[in-house]
């Protein structure tokens, strides 16, 4: 269930908020619900992308094993095709 919160806004960023509600036939209220949502969801990819890198990096001082930057590349360079290679195998 939604219950209000308050935000204090710029009188400025006010009014150009509500003439962007007005331009797209919405409510003020709709427009930064809207904002604060895909603003949190994009936060959220990042934070959970920043948390695989630190495992991703964890896991490599732990084990050492790794695929180099040129491995990878040969296997990008066939995907989708018809000689499609497996993906390269980690080593130290």
């Amino acid at each position: 269930m939604a219950k209000p919160t308050s935000i204090k806004l710029e009188d400025d960023l006010k009014k150009r908020v509500q003439r962007l509600a007005d331009a797209r036939h919405r409510s003020a209220h709709w427009l930064m619900r809207e904002a604060i949502e895909q603003y949190v969801e994009q936060e959220e990819r990042r934070e959970a992308f920043r948390q695989d890198t630190l495992n991703a990096w964890e896991e490599y001082q732990a084990t050492g094993l790794h695929a180099t930057a040129d491995e990878v590349e040969q296997w990008l360079v066939n995907w989708g095709k018809d000689d499609e290679a497996s993906a390269p195998r980690c080593h130290k």
